[in-house]
């Protein structure tokens, strides 16, 4: 499926609107993370297919087109799109996005998964739509970082002191013209254990947690928080391995998930910014891949 009504072969030039390209100098944006990535690896995305969902403003879809990538923009709020020469459509992850399986060999999904009700279900229509070995980058704000561990046990806030719990008045609203389309604000802000174990199931596999900014306060509990934090993640990860002593593969998954929990990006980043790769299809139900043989090398 075309994204512009251009000849065959060739790409449209986006012409993106200033204050959205301000994004990318902002320090504290997951957008200027999203660029310096994009910056490192160029030819990646030259002449490949690319999803952008939800496209939002429409600044990552610029920037790939500007690399060479084709991409097909969709939003649940279409009209938020700014950059001319793409045209974004419509679309609800949750019913399903309105092309055949295996389109894509990379999809971008920014700022989106803390917004769905059904995150296993978004995971599953994200893999349906990719090719096998395509790839998904997903950012979502940091709920496993050190400020939100203690926000959250202060008060389940996500900035405890500047936000309130989470409720119904500050993180929900419907928009006048949605056709009842609810926007779920920071409803199902999750973390990334639960990420990974929920994309695994959809048949990714994790190939790299991607650096972005560090938090200052996770910066200062650090080295308060991140001894016992390592010993805790060591020894449920290794009680669980007694269990499995019977299977080969156990420990490299709970080796993994050690890693994981203690991956200084993890903690200190501002965003969880993953790379996923398609290992599994799931179009004709999940099929659960093996445990124990997601990459080593989840670490920034």
């Amino acid at each position: 499926m075309q994204a512009t009504q251009t000849p065959p072969g060739t790409v449209a030039k986006p012409v993106i609107p200033e204050d959205i390209a301000r994004f990318e100098t902002k320090r504290r944006s997951i957008r200027r993370s999203v660029r310096a990535f994009l910056d490192r690896e160029p030819q990646r995305f030259q002449g490949s297919r690319v999803l952008d969902l939800p496209a939002g403003q429409g600044l990552t879809s610029g920037r790939l087109t500007e690399l060479g990538a084709r991409v097909d923009p969709f939003d649940l709020f279409p009209e938020a799109f700014r950059v001319q020469g793409l045209e974004c459509r419509r679309a609800d992850v949750m019913e399903g996005v309105p092309v055949e399986a295996g389109t894509y060999d990379y999809a971008f999904c920014q700022e989106g998964i803390e917004h769905f009700s059904d995150q296993f279900k978004a995971l599953r229509e994200l893999n349906r739509v990719l090719k096998v070995g395509g790839h998904l980058y997903l950012t979502t704000p940091n709920y496993s970082n050190l400020r939100a561990k203690v926000s959250y046990l202060l008060c389940e806030s996500e900035l405890s002191g500047r936000r309130a719990p989470l409720n119904e008045r500050d993180d929900v609203w419907i928009p006048e013209k949605a056709d009842g389309a609810i926007y779920f604000g920071h409803v199902f802000l999750t973390g990334v254990m639960r990420l990974r174990v929920q994309a695994r199931l959809a048949g990714f596999e994790l190939k790299r947690v991607l650096p972005t900014r560090w938090r200052t306060s996770a910066l200062m509990l650090f080295p308060f928080l991140y001894p016992p934090i390592w010993w805790a993640t060591r020894r449920s990860c290794r009680k669980a391995l007694a269990r499995h002593a019977h299977d080969p593969k156990a420990r490299d998954l709970y080796d993994e998930l050690h890693r994981l929990g203690t991956n200084r990006d993890v903690l200190l980043g501002s965003h969880l910014f993953l790379e996923f790769e398609k290992i599994v299809g799931t179009a004709s139900g999940t099929q659960v891949p093996p445990a124990g043989s997601d990459a080593a090398n989840c670490s920034a």
